[in-house]
């Protein structure tokens, strides 16, 4: 099970944070200072997975990778594979890029609505939905295609307001 997803810059200050399972919030703060502790002290040369028993106890593990100024963070148990969580991230990664066009953080930043309706396609209650980013961003767009829709419907003009009041 995949116990959360944390999208955070090169100086620690998250930009996404989704756990899986319930932790409290000085908790999840103390969590993602761990992570990034960890992240800042990796030399560039060793491997993007971390065993991450004495952050998350026993039998957790996270793989990371760096794009540009971000770190994306995945924290999962042994129920999954370390290679597939790294493939998903490149799935999710894709996907941001595609949706706006070569994600940066303040895509994130001024759109999280829309990159956690992204990461909810993606992962949903810990456990994998879709590994195809065709598929997620069909399904994203047909989300914007409805929001759209029901906005045009919420716009009521001021004659049908005024009759509804009678």
């Amino acid at each position: 099970m995949i116990r959360a997803v944390i999208i955070m810059n090169d100086r620690g200050k998250p930009r996404l944070v989704k756990f899986y399972d319930y932790q409290p919030v000085e908790k999840q703060q103390e969590l993602i200072r761990s992570i990034y502790g960890v992240l800042c002290s990796r030399a560039e040369n060793v491997s993007n997975f971390v065993q991450a028993d004495p952050i998350f106890g026993p039998d957790a593990r996270f793989v990371y990778k760096t794009f540009a100024t971000l770190y994306f963070v995945f924290i999962f148990d042994s129920s999954e594979n370390e290679l597939a969580m790294l493939d998903l991230m490149q799935v999710f990664v894709e996907t941001l890029d595609q949706c706006f066009s070569n994600v940066c953080e303040l895509d994130i930043v001024f759109n999280f609505n829309k990159v956690h309706s992204i990461l909810d396609e993606v992962v949903l209650g810990g456990q994998v939905l879709e590994t195809s980013s065709a598929e997620v961003v069909k399904a994203i767009e047909e989300i914007s295609r409805l929001e759209k829709a029901s906005n045009t419907i919420l716009a009521v003009p001021k004659s049908i307001s005024g009759w509804q009041a009678r």
